[in-house]
């Protein structure tokens, strides 16, 4: 009896063993597994994150456009109406070289993918514009 005792308490501790290696695996396999699922949230975190900030920027471009674009349709509206009223014998060249001016400032604003000023702003005029200033 006390050997069948001995064997046994001698397989229970074997059993307690195994079970304590066992245990002791499964809790490092769960410790990696919440560390790789933490290390992807932090991935996909930054990645929402500067997603979220390329979609703030683009909607602000595309706002700053349609102004330019809204603008642009202004001043060619304004530059053909005071050449009509041009064409009826009225004098205003200088309003439609003017308004010439604020066209091409509005369509190069409407057009740049940056808003970066181009033509007669930067002190460049355009060769219609020339060829107008010398008739007067």
């Amino acid at each position: 009896m006390k050997e069948k005792s001995s064997a046994q308490a001698k397989k229970i501790e074997e059993l307690e063993t195994r079970l304590a290696s066992e245990h002791a695996k499964a809790k490092s396999e769960a410790e990696k597994a919440k560390a790789e699922a933490e290390a992807i949230m932090a991935i996909y975190r930054t990645n929402v994150e500067a997603a979220q900030v390329q979609a703030i920027k683009a909607a602000e471009t595309s706002q700053t456009r349609a102004y330019w674009v809204a603008e642009l349709a202004k001043c060619q509206s304004r530059r053909e109406t005071l050449e009509e009223i041009h064409a009826r014998g009225f004098d205003l060249s200088d309003e439609v070289i003017n308004a010439r001016e604020h066209e091409a400032d509005a369509g190069a604003l409407a057009s740049s993918d940056d808003g970066s000023k181009s033509g007669s702003e930067n002190g460049e005029d355009l060769d219609g514009e020339e060829a107008a200033r010398e008739k007067n």
